[in-house]
């Protein structure tokens, strides 16, 4: 097969299903400084040691993933793909506790009862849930943002509008960072799946674990926030 023959064949796959030069990785870089900031400023009592200690951590682990990537990200190497998830790990650490600690200081009376301080303290907690799930479905599906780069998986994980309608979307189209934190945002707010649905059987089991903590946290923040209120 000629290679002019190999250009007609690859325009009449969609972007998302054969090899492409891999995503920027500014976006998600910048959601993992946020997630990292946010855990920074919040309250002691919501975070793991000292307050310094998961984003100085954090912030050394992006510096190196940074410096071992292109501005694309296409490199797939063992030891990256480790240290990527060894961040995620992390960040899921930080927020679930978070979590935990602002719901048990909710439910035995140890949170503030300053309103304005709680709901400030609740939504922190809330937007770490949406950037830690976001960067989790974007990490992990289909083996994540190198291996979609080289189109390793044919089967997704996650099924957005533009792969079931490819007529409607432009033939470049592909995920990015940006897709799966608008899913980890619907997810947290409607607590089920809207527009991108799940494919295998460990999205749809930590979508459901998303969908769960944000609810508790949402539920338990407004009773009390109104409970303070009056």
């Amino acid at each position: 097969m000629t290679g002019s023959e190999n250009d007609v064949n690859d325009d009449q796959v969609p972007a998302w299903a054969r090899r492409t030069a891999g995503e920027s990785r500014w976006w998600a870089t910048s959601a993992l400084v946020g997630m990292l900031v946010l855990q920074y400023f919040l309250p002691q009592e919501f975070t793991p040691g000292p307050r310094w200690l998961v984003p100085g951590i954090g912030l050394v682990l992006v510096i190196v993933l940074i410096a071992a990537r292109s501005f694309r990200i296409d490199r797939e190497e063992m030891w990256l793909r480790r240290l990527g998830l060894s961040l995620m790990a992390l960040l899921a650490f930080s927020m679930v506790w978070s979590v935990y600690h602002l719901v048990k200081g909710l439910i035995d009376g140890a949170v503030s009862d300053n309103a304005a301080g709680l709901l400030t303290s609740g939504g922190a907690v809330w937007l770490s849930n949406v950037l830690v799930f976001g960067l989790w479905y974007w990490e992990l599906d289909r083996g994540g943002p190198a291996a979609r780069a080289h189109a390793r998986k044919p089967y997704p994980d996650f099924l957005f509008v533009q792969m079931q309608n490819p007529n409607l979307a432009d033939p470049d189209w592909e995920p990015n960072f940006l897709d799966y934190l608008y899913l980890s945002f619907t997810n947290a707010t409607a607590f089920s799946p809207t527009d991108v649905m799940p494919m295998s059987r460990w999205a749809k089991t930590t979508m459901m674990v998303q969908s769960a903590i944000s609810l508790i946290t949402v539920s338990l923040v407004i009773a009390r926030a109104v409970n303070v209120l009056k």
